[in-house]
Order: C-alpha cells, then structure tokens, then sequence
C-alpha cells in the first residue's frame, strides 16, 4: 500500500511538473508575440470587421502582446472628411494608418482601387516594419489582403495567420459577378491555394466556411480554425425602450419595432424582409434599416414605389451609438441571401445576442445559423423568401412580449457563454502561439539538418 502510495505521489507530481511547465512556455511563448496586424478597416470607419479587429487588439494588448495594426484612412463607412491620425497609441497597441484617404469609397469600381492601393502601401509597411514582428495577422479586407501574408513569408520568413471573412472568387461565381471557369476565379483559386498552404493558421468564422475552404483545398484541414465572431456584453447592455434616446429621438417607443442593422449587400437577402413590411403595412409595426451597403438604394427605392410608411432608414451609427441603437428595437433580424451561404458569416448576429432582444434569421435550410439560434433559444429561422412565416413571427412576438423577453434574455446568456471578446481572444492567442511554435520548429529542425 505504502509503494502505490508512493508511486501515485510521484505521478501526480510528474504531472503537474509537465503541466507547470506547459503553462511557463505558454506564457513566455505569449509575452514574446510581437504582432502585426493588417486589415484595410479599423475606427473610426464603422465597418463591423474593423470594429471586431480594434476590440480583438485591444484583448491581446491586455494579455501581454505588443501590437501594431496598419491600416487605411476611414471611408468605407465613414462621413466625415477630416483624416484620422496617422500613428496612435493605445496600450500596447500601435495604430498606423496609410497617409492617402480612400477614393469614391462608395462606388464599387472605387473599393476595388482601394483595395489596390492599401495592399500596395501595405508591402510598402512591411519593408520597414518586418523587424518589428514575428507574426503576421492578415485579414480578407480587402479580398486579396492575404497575399501579403505569403510575400512576407517568402521574402522574410515572417509566419502569418489569415482570417478568411469572405471566400473569394467563391462570392463572386455565387453573385454572377465571373464564370466559375474564368480565368481570374481559376487564378485566384490557385493563389489561395499557395496562401493558404503556407499559412501558419487559417482562421474561418462558421464550420460551414470551413467546409468550403477544404473543398478547394482539403491539406490545410489541421491548421483551420472556427473562431466565431462576437459582441462585448458589457458595451451592449439591454435598455428599455422608454429609457433609450435613441428610441425616443426616432419615435419608436410605441410601435413593435424590427430592426436590421449593418451591411444592406450583395450577399444578404433583403427581398424577403421588404414583402414582411408590405405584408404588416397595416398593423402597427415599424421597420428600422440602420447601414449602408449596395442593396440600400434600391431598397428605399423599392419602399417608395409600394408605398409603404412603414420603414425607416437611417446611416451607420458611431460606435458610441450601438448600445442605444440596437436596443432600440422589439426584434433584429439577419439575413444571408441563399447563394452565399457557407461564403460569409453576419456579424450583426452577435451584436443583437448582445442586446437582449429575439432575432429572427433569414437563411437557407442548410445553414450553421438554424442549430446556433436553435441551441441558443433566441427566435426564430426562416427560408430566403417565405416572407409570410417571417410576418407570422413578427406578429406573433408583438403580441407575446413575454415571449421575445425569454428569447432574448436567453440569446445574451448564450452569448455570454460563447461569444465575448475574452472568450475568442483566447482562441486567437491560441492560433497565433502556434503559429510561432510551428514555426520555430520548423527553423530548428532546418538547423539540425544543416
């Protein structure tokens, strides 16, 4: 009894050497990440992929990592003419943005040159930043971003991570935009596959992307990861409509009010929530578009020729805004358009976990979203173009209000659980630890060798 009380001793402490261990290299590995960061949008542009990267940053600075994030001056979703500093400082973060501002960002042809130009300036940024960092975070704003990532590593071994927020040229065949055998789809395939085979990490927003990027290239399946997106609880916090100015300034207190907040694109589907409202023209409902996007015009074009009174449109909201915008509604909804799916992921999903109030979700029988709002107990899924179930949940909820209430307070404990910017930094740090880790191997192994 005494040897397996001994024994037993010596292999819990052998254990708890190695774990102790794990932990100390973990966190040396952690305090030596010097990252650099490059994505085309950051605030103050209100696009949400910048917004996301700015609270991910501002995570990993308070977790010990030295930061720097290069990136454009707002446009994109941004009124104001008057530029943004050029280097700032918060934290352990540094912020520097392109000199040049963003030409006609509101025209197609306009984003695209963009993209051109902040990918040239972002090459230009690495010549001179690479000795500053070990790692490199590269975004798909704009699409072809990653590219970077892989010249960096050609040219100065610099281990990079992707975040795939789109898949291209996948959206444009989708879209109609090019042929699935154009030559530039065949070229751009080709290009992700090189990118994405000599990226450390590949990080995907839903596991139905994931499955799309093994389709067209199945050798990256070990370093792919789903890291969804997320919404601070502590920014968006529940408000009563009574007690939010913003429901108040927009007269929105006495109607049931649904709103759909962010991008009005391509690739959401805003047919079917145009036929709800003509559907409840006549009952006292109100439906609120916040954002911009290429379906916008149209959309108030089409509300104007039927009609209706009952939309109102309004632009992007300053970040200092969301917490009274978003919780100045009854129930959000998100819309993916049927062709895209598995392509793009709504952020505004998270956001309206956030804000404690039922969403409703616009999307193909097949999507992530239907389990997701399923696990979480928050709405209701509905078919791209069964408009009239998506009104029979609208009435429905506007005359059960304790019905939206349990909904929604159970969307933002899921959120909570899942989806806060602590909890997904953390698989962020994770990615990027191993992509130094892998890397590292790799460099001693090519030692041993020589």
């Amino acid at each position: 009894m005494k040897l397996n009380k001994w024994i037993n001793q010596k292999l819990l402490q052998s254990i708890s050497t190695r774990i102790d261990v794990k932990n100390d290299y973990s966190l040396k590995t952690q305090q030596s990440i010097k990252l650099s960061v490059i994505t085309q949008f950051f605030p103050p542009d209100y696009a949400p992929t910048g917004q996301l990267i700015e609270e991910l940053v501002k995570q990993l600075g308070q977790q010990g990592v030295d930061i720097e994030v290069f990136t454009s001056q707002p446009g994109y979703a941004f009124d104001s003419h008057t530029a943004a500093l050029p280097v700032e400082r918060m934290g352990r973060i540094r912020v520097q943005r392109s000199r040049t501002a963003q030409l006609w960002p509101g025209r197609i042809r306009g984003k695209a040159v963009n993209g051109i130009l902040y990918t040239l300036r972002s090459a230009l940024y690495l010549l001179k930043a690479r000795q500053r960092s070990n790692v490199l975070l590269v975004t798909t704003a704009p699409p072809f971003l990653p590219v970077i990532g892989y010249l960096a590593y050609l040219l100065f071994k610099i281990p990079y991570v992707c975040i795939l927020y789109d898949l291209y040229p996948d959206i444009a065949i989708a879209l109609g935009v090019i042929s699935k055998d154009n030559w530039i789809a065949r070229l751009w395939r080709g290009i992700n596959r090189q990118v994405w085979l000599n990226a450390k990490g590949i990080v995907v927003l839903s596991p139905a992307m994931k499955q799309q990027v093994l389709a067209n290239c199945p050798q990256v399946a070990d370093k792919t990861s789903v890291i969804h997106s997320w919404a601070n609880p502590e920014l968006i916090v529940p408000i009563a409509k009574q007690e939010n100015w913003f429901a108040l300034e927009h007269k929105l207190v006495d109607k049931f009010t649904v709103l759909y907040s962010g991008n009005m694109g391509r690739c959401h589907d805003m047919a079917t929530i145009l036929e709800a409202a003509e559907e409840l023209q006549d009952e006292p409902i109100q439906f609120v578009c916040i954002g911009g996007g290429a379906k916008r015009d149209e959309l108030i074009q089409q509300v104007n020729e039927l009609g209706l009174l009952n939309f109102t449109f309004l632009p992007y909201q300053d970040k200092k805004v969301l917490p009274y915008s978003l919780t100045a509604c009854d129930l959000s909804l998100v819309s993916v358009d049927a062709s895209t799916e598995s392509l793009v992921v709504p952020s505004k999903l998270y956001s309206a976990l956030a804000s404690g109030r039922p969403i409703a979700v616009i999307c193909s029988k097949y999507s992530y979203l239907r389990e997701l709002v399923a696990e979480a107990e928050c709405g209701g899924t509905f078919d791209n173009g069964d408009s009239h179930a998506l009104a029979q949940f609208i009435r429905l909820l506007s005359r059960d209000r304790k019905l939206g209430e349990r909904m929604g307070k159970s969307g933002r404990q899921y959120l909570r659980s899942h989806f806060t910017p602590k909890i997904i930094s953390q698989q962020y740090l994770d990615v990027l630890q191993q992509a130094i880790l892998s890397d590292d191997a790799i460099a001693m192994s090519q030692s041993h060798t020589k």
